[in-house]
């Protein structure tokens, strides 16, 4: 009774706002309904109205999906030192984190589901349906750890708000290990994720073992850097207490990351450019236009810049602690780890093929407009969630006996 109590009470929560919260609902749907509609026409006539071909099978849609695994790893950055530390500036914001996990990670599902020309062979990879191939397909292996890890925030936001909708405390005993479990999960889904890459052998540019380290170490710059946007914006708009102390903590943490990622690109770039191989030609194509057909290094070297400047401002206590620089390093990272995964990972891996083939690859209108719808479904999963979140955490919806009543009436 209680819970269905509690699910209600969330409907009822995702239906009140003011202007601002259904314009920015209509604008989600808009995008939406662009996005079905194209999505609509690449499966009527195939995915020959993308722009991937033969050489470059993997685009647009893979590039977000691998950015986005990163940014739902990124919650474990907020866990520990909430839930093992017990650091309270950091515990009062670690449930938007888990939100954003949530919802990153069905973005990762949409994104796969729309990469493939044949959606419905996604039953392959369901036991007893299909024949997964479980364990020595890394396929199989990814849809397994990513499940498991929405499956662990699903049920521990839910846990967590639905203890708050009763007025009651958690049960340690009940949480702690599901918190400690998807400390592991988190690392596991980006690691796996990885291992896509590195384990293709006739790719060289993906076939480093320095891959899965620096997937994480960019990870956990990247997911902090929206989650850092995200918490001022709802300071503002829900009059949610979030300190600053939480925001610099996080900013300190991300220039420790940026430093590591830069470590390791670097470390990458040596080896490929000291020992000087013909496998030198996949990395060249980061920075510079290879025989005058790639143009990924218009994008890469501003991405470089902006990560290494950002780095500089959340290393320096000072400009991690003013209100617009860090909003300005955040930017920064969003814009150089968003390239650095998306084009500067899936483009260079491919070009040139294994024949030596160069295809210029850009996304098509079709691959935009079903990118931005799957990015709607996602901020939309998360704003529906933050809205009922917020005014349970806080308190503002109680629940009396057999009813539950907002506390702002």
């Amino acid at each position: 009774m209680h819970f269905m109590s509690f699910v209600k009470t969330s409907f009822k929560l995702w239906f009140s706002g003011g202007r601002y919260y259904w314009a920015w609902i209509v604008f989600l749907g808009l995008l939406i309904v662009s996005g079905a509609f194209a999505y609509r026409d690449q499966l009527a006539d195939g995915l020959i109205v993308t722009n991937m071909r033969d050489p470059i099978s993997w685009g647009f849609y893979i590039g977000n999906f691998t950015f986005l695994v990163g940014v739902a790893a990124a919650a474990v950055i907020l866990v520990i030192p909430a839930y093992i530390y017990h650091w309270e500036p950091i515990k009062e914001v670690v449930l938007l984190g888990e939100l954003l996990a949530i919802s990153a990670i069905v973005m990762c599902f949409l994104f796969v589901t729309v990469d493939l020309g044949r959606p419905d062979r996604v039953l392959h990879l369901i036991p007893l349906i299909g024949s997964p191939n479980f364990p020595s397909s890394l396929l199989a292996w990814d849809v397994l750890v990513l499940n498991l890890y929405f499956i662990l925030n699903f049920f521990i936001v839910s846990y967590l708000l639905y203890n708050a909708f009763l007025g009651r405390e958690y049960n340690k005993a009940v949480l702690l290990p599901l918190v400690l479990l998807s400390i592991p999960a988190a690392v596991s889904i980006h690691t796996v994720t990885a291992f896509l890459y590195n384990g293709l052998p006739a790719r060289p540019f993906w076939n480093a073992s320095i891959l899965a380290p620096r997937f994480l170490a960019s990870a956990f710059c990247s997911g902090p850097a929206i989650l850092l946007i995200l918490f001022q914006i709802l300071r503002k708009t829900n009059g949610l207490k979030i300190k600053d102390a939480a925001l610099s903590k996080i900013a300190e943490l991300m220039a420790y990351a940026m430093f590591i990622n830069l470590f390791l690109f670097g470390a990458e770039i040596f080896k490929e450019y000291y020992s000087n191989t013909e496998h030198l030609v996949y990395t060249k194509v980061l920075f510079v236009s290879v025989l005058g057909k790639t143009s990924v290094h218009y994008f890469m070297w501003p991405a470089l810049i902006c990560s290494f400047l950002a780095f500089l401002l959340f290393l320096i206590p000072k400009t991690r602690r003013n209100i617009y620089t860090m909003n300005a390093g955040c930017l920064m990272i969003f814009f150089g780890v968003y390239t650095e995964k998306g084009l500067g990972l899936v483009i260079p891996g491919l070009t040139p093929d294994t024949l030596g083939e160069i295809y210029m690859y850009a996304p098509s209108l079709t691959e935009y407009r079903v990118a931005a719808g799957v990015f709607a479904v996602g901020f939309l999963i998360f704003t529906l969630m933050v809205k009922a979140a917020i005014s349970i955490s806080l308190g503002e919806t109680v629940m009396l006996g057999d009813q539950s009543r907002d506390s702002r009436i």
